[in-house]
């Protein structure tokens, strides 16, 4: 006769699962979701401690400020509910903030959503909402006050133990209600923040993320194993590379550089679609070469004038930490692809050498060696006014190419990602011979 097992016994069983469950990736977590029922769902759900991913999960250490900075649909509102109401059991009679945008978005959000504070309670707890007095009250005690990040100075007075605040980078006060709320945070010995935010540069969020004792996780939309994956799917398709998509999906915190050539947002409203440039009716490769096969990327953009007389960038082919025979080869590779009719390269590495590479590689288009004789940004002004006059399109989305163009600055100077703007560089030349053919000044440089 087999014997039913204990209740101790059934629980080291699930602990023992969870343990496992928590190593999983978010393509297991998509495909463990989609062979439970609905029921099997909603507890796997409620079981949040152990099943969270670690964007969500409490970092360790003596932290005062907790940006959780993620996608739409990643799970922020989750975690911030989960963590207040630890905090609630955890203290009896704490006070706790809960800030948001307006009072609507908070009680709609973080009190009475599908994640929020009411939703996450244990089955045995209460929590007790009074709309009247903007109060949620624990079964421990514990009282949490909703506060509207529009009549900010309501915090001026108020100490506090804990605070959520949700969404702050949509906060329009933001720093006066940050400073108001972190000014009463002097209840208990470890008064402590929990920000849950979709990215966006403004002054309250450079103001958290300077403010000492922050800790940061982030997390993409795609990390999210409970959200629908036709969803996910469709957003990433649509929005996928953009700075939208980015920001909103992806969780980055995309902040133009001071005194850049190229903002966020003029390079976002020069795109295009793909399939909308028509066919070409001239196309210019430029090329970046790196000195060393270990040292920064070779730059490989392909541009082109089309019909309309406007300029595109329409692939960047550029390859990584490549011998010089490799990338010589992506650059015959680009040519052929895209009918090319020459190839400008930078030769301050050595004219001789670049061409003579590019020969060995079958690449029988013209060359034409270009030498530096100004600095990265000043070569770089004539081309960034193109797009400020609408005469530069770009054809798809080119995220890392697009970076190193916004880390190009007025009068000199990168402060863009990596040691050279490799892919930058070679879209100015690709771009700046374009212009060059249509009877536009050129950036300074010297032809070799």
């Amino acid at each position: 006769m087999k014997l039913e097992a204990t209740p101790a016994a059934r629980r080291e069983r699930s602990d023992a699962i969870f343990a496992d469950m928590a190593e999983f990736t978010p393509g297991q977590w998509r495909r463990l979701m989609r062979s439970l029922s609905q029921a099997q769902k909603e507890e796997l759900i409620a079981r949040w401690y152990g099943a969270e991913n670690d964007g969500q999960r409490e970092p360790p250490g003596d932290w005062r400020i907790w940006l959780i900075q993620a996608g739409r649909g990643f799970g922020k509102t989750r975690a911030g509910a989960e963590w207040v109401s630890e905090v609630a059991r955890d203290r009896p009679g704490a006070r706790i903030a809960l800030v948001a945008a307006t009072i609507a978005d908070g009680q709609r959000v973080m009190i009475e959503g599908p994640s929020g504070l009411i939703a996450v309670a244990r089955s045995h707890e209460a929590p007790s909402w009074a709309p009247g007095r903007r109060e949620l009250r624990f079964d421990s005690g514990a009282v949490a006050m909703l506060y509207s990040a529009e009549a900010g100075e309501e915090l001026r007075g108020p100490e506090h133990h804990a605070a959520w605040c949700d969404e702050l980078a949509k906060w329009r006060r933001g720093t006066a209600v940050w400073d108001n709320l972190m000014l009463g945070m002097r209840l208990g010995e470890r008064p402590r923040v929990v920000v849950t935010t979709t990215p966006q540069t403004n002054a309250a969020m450079r103001r958290v993320k300077a403010a000492t004792g922050v800790t940061e996780t982030s997390g993409r939309t795609d990390e999210n194993p409970h959200l629908p994956e036709s969803f996910v799917e469709a957003m990433l398709a649509n929005y996928g590379g953009t700075r939208l998509g980015r920001q909103e999906l992806g969780g980055e915190m995309l902040a133009d550089v001071e005194g850049a050539l190229w903002s966020r947002a003029l390079v976002e409203a020069c795109r295009v679609d793909a399939d909308a440039v028509g066919k070409p009716v001239r196309v210019v490769i430029g090329v970046d070469p790196p000195a060393t096969s270990e040292g920064d990327a070779c730059g490989i953009v392909v541009a082109a004038l089309l019909r309309d007389r406007r300029l595109a960038v329409i692939e960047d082919a550029s390859v990584e930490k490549v011998s010089p025979g490799v990338w010589a080869q992506a650059v015959a590779a680009a040519a052929a692809r895209w009918g090319a009719d020459r190839v400008v390269a930078e030769s301050n590495m050595g004219g001789e050498m670049v061409t003579g590479t590019l020969r060995q590689a079958d690449c029988t288009l013209p060359v034409v060696p270009v030498h530096a004789s100004v600095g990265k940004a000043r070569r770089a002004e004539p081309v960034a006014l193109a797009y400020e006059r609408g005469q530069v399109v770009h054809a798809g989305v080119f995220g890392d190419l697009e970076d190193q163009l916004c880390g190009f600055q007025v009068g000199g100077g990168y402060a863009g990602p990596g040691r050279s703007p490799d892919r930058a560089d070679a879209c100015v030349w690709a771009l700046a011979e374009l212009l060059r053919g249509a009877g536009a000044a050129g950036p300074g440089v010297r032809r070799v």
